[in-house]
């Protein structure tokens, strides 16, 4: 059994495709990226913007394979495994080396180029062209926390400025021609990844080393990144709140895209198979007892993810969650596989209600309230039909068991009233039927089928928790 979801596998052959594994439809997003690629081949900075943990990586790993099979030279760079070298131009120059028979005498021109980039002036130039992009004030405020240089050094340093700044233009110049040659009538596709998760100064300097030193026609960049985490890095960098992040990355980016919100229905089913959660629900004895646990089981997290704002790799982790807790569980122990998904979705996610519920802070309605509080207000009845409701009456009386004490009253979850009228001991906002008939209706199925007394939201939260034995 997986307990972690392994890398999928990108086929490297031409004849075969690489979106054959993906299970979220992506591959016609990779087929107009491309077509922007194509068709803007003088060279540009496109960001793939999306959140952590939306599968960035893998998309541009098989789009990256895509291309290389339409005989694109590709080149694919993890900013933050190798935010460990100090010269962010050697490692870009590095990631050229590795490209498979490139025209060795030029590029050992390119390589002569940058000999004289690497000192420590090249900082100090680099801080001198970010007043274009990022003014005057801001400028200001970084040149602050810069440390001094003596009178003599800043002598030399703008003696040389000149000399400097035509080795850049030599450079670019050197390099433009070296790609052209590469791509032979194509752009060379330079993936930069992970930018988002380096070091705050590394991730800055990569995308200064880009914007002036390898911004030639023949290259496009394609930064896969979490843009609003790179923002947190520039100010960080500069040292100051007043810095516009997303004014500051726009000099550097041209194209912006975001891969659109996987269907959560097809995430949760490959995510279901993939840990192989039928190997558990569809044993004999199970099946024997005509059970629904798994058809509940994925009807729930295909209602619940879909209405919540999970990313791929947090819906990931309650799945594996689930996987492993599941082991605790014996041959003829009854799962209740809606309430125990509703339950590691709040201890991943919620931690401070899961917490509450451990240590029964709140009264029935106020659980029923803060449970309901998570997911959207404009949803059609009948969505809540089933399975929302069912799952809500389950952790009504789950916890109303739990939250009993020995010397308190009793207070049963169905009651009547003045009228003998069959009412709740709570109200759900979900439920619009006439005095919530459909609640109702799921207490009494739920009745049937088990002794209400002895259902404690308890038992479940020990499995959960990793509290009891694991087969």
């Amino acid at each position: 059994m997986n307990l972690r979801h392994k890398d999928l596998y990108i086929p490297k052959e031409k004849t075969e495709d690489p979106f054959a594994n993906c299970k979220l439809e992506r591959k016609p997003y990779a087929q107009i990226l491309t077509q922007i690629v194509s068709n803007y081949a003088d060279g540009f900075v496109l960001a793939i913007n999306n959140p952590w943990g939306e599968g960035k990586s893998t998309f541009v790993k098989m789009w990256q394979q895509q291309l290389c099979n339409e005989g694109y030279t590709t080149l694919y760079y993890n900013a933050w495994e190798n935010d460990f070298e100090k010269d962010v131009l050697v490692a870009l120059i590095s990631e050229l080396a590795e490209i498979k028979n490139k025209p060795v005498n030029t590029f050992n021109k390119v390589i002569d180029k940058v000999v004289p980039l690497t000192s420590k002036l090249l900082p100090l130039i680099a801080k001198h062209m970010a007043k274009r992009t990022i003014g005057d004030e801001a400028t200001n405020s970084i040149i602050e926390g810069v440390v001094e240089y003596g009178a003599q050094e800043l002598k030399d340093e703008i003696k040389s400025y000149t000399s400097k700044k035509k080795s850049i233009q030599d450079f670019k110049d050197t390099l433009e021609v070296f790609v052209n040659e590469v791509g032979k009538e194509k752009p060379v596709i330079f993936i930069i990844d992970e930018l988002d998760r380096c070091r705050p100064n590394y991730a800055v300097e990569v995308l200064e080393q880009i914007k002036h030193l390898f911004s030639v026609p023949g290259i496009v960049f394609v930064l896969s990144i979490d843009k609003i985490q790179l923002g947190h890095a520039v100010k960080g960098v500069y040292g100051n709140d007043n810095i516009d992040s997303n004014e500051y990355l726009r000099r550097f980016i041209d194209i912006e895209y975001s891969i659109p919100v996987p269907n959560k229905r097809l995430l949760c089913n490959y995510f279901y198979e993939y840990f192989e959660f039928s190997v558990f629900f569809k044993t004999t004895y199970r099946e024997r007892r005509n059970n629904n646990d798994s058809y509940n089981f994925i009807e729930l997290s295909h209602k619940l993810f879909s209405k919540t704002n999970l990313r791929i790799r947090q819906i990931e982790k309650i799945f594996a969650h689930a996987r492993l807790a599941l082991k605790s569980f014996g041959n003829k122990e009854t799962v209740f596989p809606k309430l125990f998904l509703l339950l590691i979705f709040l201890k991943n996610h919620h931690s401070n209600i899961y917490n509450n519920i451990k240590v029964k802070k709140y009264t029935l309605q106020e659980l029923i309230d803060t449970f309901e509080n998570l997911l959207p207000n404009k949803i059609t009845d009948d969505e809540y039909s089933n399975p929302i409701l069912y799952t809500i009456v389950e952790l009504a009386v789950f916890y109303h068991n739990y939250y009993q004490k020995e010397n308190h009253p009793k207070l049963n979850v169905l009651k009547k009233d003045n009228e003998l009228k069959e009412t709740l001991a709570f109200n759900s906002k979900f439920d619009k039927s006439e005095n919530q008939q459909i609640l109702i209706g799921h207490y009494y199925n739920l009745k049937r089928k088990y002794i209400l007394e002895n259902l404690n939201i308890h038992s479940l939260i020990k499995k959960i928790d990793l509290l009891e034995p694991i087969s």
